[in-house]
């Protein structure tokens, strides 16, 4: 690690350098003395006639630079990770390139500072997760919005980016779906109708051990958090795993009897033995149970559950005893085809009812919802209205007025007209809620008589509001909304606390699974990274799923901590359980429980050991330094290389016949090509300093065939890297730049847009006071609250449609 002296090199050169221009003359002065650095090194090839890269620096001088900002924060960013001017042309010297940086930067940022820039803020749908955890905090209910609401677009690398949240008929009739789903399971429905509802288990999953949330003494099977619209009898039961093998007979491997048991609460309810010699398939014995049989052995007979949430396991007794039939039995105990592990697997756990319903109890939903029980027929109308107007404030994130419990008052009442009883009302009206565009839109007012183009200040009620959706992608709580409301929010004591006490809270988890797995693309480990089975026989589901709870937990220890956000690369610890414990080859560590351990090895310090950034960055089948190298200068160096040519050779034409050969071989003869050469030689060392990483992220001296792995390079900027510890060193060498790209990635995150050039001194003042405290976390998120384009808007010449609905009264 490294010690508090955080500042590398060549941070300190630009810094003291900075400093200096500002102190000592104006920065246009002070970037017309630099500009010959422009016209030496840069116009040779950025010039009217070869027009390289679609960039002319002829006959541009200092005063252009304002009229053209998105080139020269481009310019900058080049700049900054020394790759421009390429290698193997001349190079400034290292002062000289600083001071031209840190002019051209304070020329910029003091134009900003003259004409600030606040941006465009679009009426912004909730998407499916915002829905999700608004759903959560308003009803204390957990719903599955995969099952209710399409995927969301996304844009700039996020899927809260308001100007990709389009709104279709079909998808308003989605959300009208829900709405009438959810408002029944938080009320609850004396009159459901059963339903089977089945939760899947992948097959990739590993169930020979222990899973986490499962009590101990079991082994495999799923836990599940289910809502139960009715108190009743339901019918619990699993499905086993049916492999190739098995056909529709017999239980392939269940020679010994097994215990399958189902737990409500904590508490047995179901038992039964699967597996024995009278259900194995056999074909020299002619076992021929059928699977029906089996099925119904594992069906419950009716339970009686109260209505809410339960928690359910489906799972096996572990025994105490394993037999050994292997010299080193497989650490994924599915090979598709067969069961190699000998033990019984769920596919399903299914709930079904209810039957013989009896009522709806209370439920911690009918606790957030009834603020008040009428006890005769005269007080059920204005109950009703005290309901509403309690959700509609916290639905809508505003106070609300006798107007806008109007629609759900009708809709209640509606209900009633037609027969149903007092919670069939409640539930009409809290689905008119949901479906109202005051709940499904975030729409911010500007002054009417504020001209177009101009910039305010947004209200403390829709500071509320940005501040909860960027740090709990969800709707304010009490706290927050009632300071908004009278006033005190943007007290800076009182906006400091909160930000700390939000972060705190677990609803800011949503901000590490939502920002880490888009940023750091952990959301594509399920659907990108499989590797080949024949290759990586042991790796399984629970070990991609261990990836990614590693890099978060790393995040939000980073965040929650208060820490470095340097640390992220160069945290000389983890946290693993036991199955990515043993992937890594780190000792003592038992159990499905996460836990932090202290790294020996430097090379798997940080990011850039952690296996979900190495598997993400792989091909099925071997490794990609390419990949991986436009993995790092992309997202952790926000420096990604120009997309590649329209017609690129694979990199099979590059293997050599009848010898074994290296990725790093192929690539050296692939880049041989002069339409490939020019990209590659940004890319390709990035990506060998991570070759002794596999596939799956394993460390490794060679290849599967016995060849020596090569790891050593030459970054852009002539450092010599030859592996992990190299290439971190000099990341960090930089400090700026991955603070830097930490920044803008949050940033527009929070904002839910795209940063533009106009934007970037805004992103330059908060790293500026970050960098005085080492780029500590919470200074960078305190910054961004506190920025211009999180505490302001510009009115637009034309308010959208949206905006026009969302700010009808109902």
């Amino acid at each position: 690690m490294r010690t508090s002296l955080y500042v590398g090199a060549g941070c300190a050169a630009v810094a003291a350098v900075a400093a200096y221009v500002w102190l000592s003359r104006s920065p246009e002065a002070a970037l017309a003395e630099q500009w010959a650095m422009l016209d030496r090194y840069c116009v040779e090839c950025h010039n009217d006639y070869e027009f390289t890269g679609g960039v002319s620096f002829e006959g541009v001088s200092p005063s252009d630079v304002h009229a053209d900002k998105a080139l020269f924060e481009a310019a900058i960013r080049k700049l900054r990770v020394a790759m421009m001017p390429p290698r193997t042309e001349p190079q400034p010297e290292g002062t000289t390139r600083a001071e031209f940086v840190a002019a051209l930067e304070s020329t910029l940022d003091a134009a900003a500072e003259a004409e600030p820039f606040v941006g465009t803020h679009l009426v912004h749908r909730l998407n499916r997760a915002e829905y999700a955890n608004a759903i959560r905090d308003l009803f204390a209910l957990e719903v599955d919005v995969m099952e209710l609401l399409p995927s969301d677009g996304g844009d700039f690398g996020f899927d809260n980016i308001a100007a990709a949240l389009t709104t279709s008929p079909l998808l308003l009739e989605r959300y009208l779906t829900a709405a009438l789903r959810v408002s029944a399971l938080a009320v609850g429905d004396a009159d459901a109708v059963p339903t089977a509802f089945p939760y899947t288990i992948s097959v990739e999953v590993t169930q020979d051990q222990h899973m986490d949330g499962l009590p101990l003494g079991t082994r495999g099977g799923i836990l599940v958090r289910h809502n139960f619209p009715a108190d009743g009898d339901y019918v619990l039961s699993g499905r086993l795993l049916r492999t190739v093998a098995e056909g529709y007979v017999g239980v392939e491997g269940h020679d010994t009897p097994h215990e399958f048991i189902i737990m409500l609460d904590g508490e047995l309810v179901f038992s039964a033995l699967i597996g024995g010699p009278e259900q194995h398939a056999s074909q020299s014995e002619n076992i021929v149970i059928s699977r029906v049989e089996i099925d119904e052995m594992m069906n419950s007979p009716p339970i009686p559950v109260t209505a809410g949430p339960h928690d359910l396991a489906f799972t096996w007794i572990e025994r105490p005893h394993k037999e050994q039939n292997a010299w080193q039995p497989p650490l994924r105990a599915s090979q598709e085809a067969h069961n190699i592990s000998g033990l019984p697997r769920l596919e399903t756990a299914v709930i079904a009812g209810p039957y013989n319903v009896t009522g709806v109890s209370d439920t911690p939903s009918r606790e957030r919802i009834l603020v008040c029980q009428p006890e005769s027929a005269a007080e059920e109308a204005p109950c009703a209205e005290e309901i509403f107007s309690t959700l509609a404030k916290r639905a809508f994130r505003r106070p609300v007025e006798s107007a806008d419990v109007e629609a759900p008052l009708s809709f209640y009442s509606e209900a009633r007209d037609r027969g149903g009883d007092f919670d069939s009302g409640i539930r009409a009206g809290l689905a008119r809620i949901l479906v109202s565009p005051s709940f499904l839109f975030r729409a911010e007012r500007d002054p009417e008589d504020l001209p177009a183009g101009s910039s305010h200040s947004i209200s403390d009620i829709e500071l509320a509001s940005r501040l909860s959706f960027f740090l709990w992608s969800s709707i304010p709580d009490s706290e927050l909304l009632d300071l908004a409301i009278d006033g005190r929010l943007r007290e800076s004591s009182v906006l400091e606390a909160q930000i700390r006490r939000m972060v705190a809270d677990e609803r800011a988890d949503a901000l590490v699974a939502n920002f880490t797995g888009q940023w750091l693309q952990l959301r594509n480990l399920e659907p990108r990274v499989i590797p080949d089975l024949l290759l990586y026989p042991d790796f399984d589901d629970n070990l991609r799923k261990a990836f990614r709870r590693e890099t978060e937990l790393l995040f939000a220890n980073v965040l929650r901590e208060n820490r470095s956000v340097l640390e992220l690369l160069e945290a000389d610890y983890t946290f693993v359980n036991e199955r990515l414990a043993r992937h890594y080859g780190i000792p003592g560590v038992y159990g499905s429980r996460f836990r932090r351990v202290d790294l020996t090895d430097p090379n798997r310090w940080g990011l850039l050991g952690h296996g979900s950034l190495l598997s993400l960055t792989s091909a099925a089948t071997r490794t990609s330094p390419i990949i991986r190298g436009k993995y790092v200068l992309a997202n952790l160096m926000n420096s990604p290389p120009p997309p590649p040519p329209a017609v690129v050779p694979a990199l099979e034409e590059s293997i050599p016949e009848g010898r074994p050969t290296t990725v790093r071989e192929q690539l050296e003869l692939h880049r041989e090509r002069s339409e490939c050469a020019t990209c590659h030689d940004n890319i390709d060392p990035v990506g060998f300093a991570l070759e002794n990483f596999d596939a799956v992220g394993q460390w490794r001296e060679t290849t599967r065939e016995g060849l020596p792995i090569d790891s050593a390079g030459i970054l852009a900027d002539g450092t010599p890297v030859d592996g992990p510890v190299a290439l971190r060193e000099a990341m960090l060498a930089r400090p700026e730049v991955f603070a830097g790209t930490v920044t803008e990635k949050l940033l527009t995150y929070a904002l839910g847009r795209g940063l533009e050039p106009a934007d970037m001194p805004q992103v330059r003042r908060i790293l500026h006071n970050a960098a005085e405290s080492d780029y500590h976390m919470m200074l960078i998120v305190l910054g961004i609250v506190d920025s211009l384009p999180f505490q302001m808007r510009t009115k637009v010449a034309e308010p959208d449609v949206v905006q026009g609905i969302a700010q009808t009264r109902e």
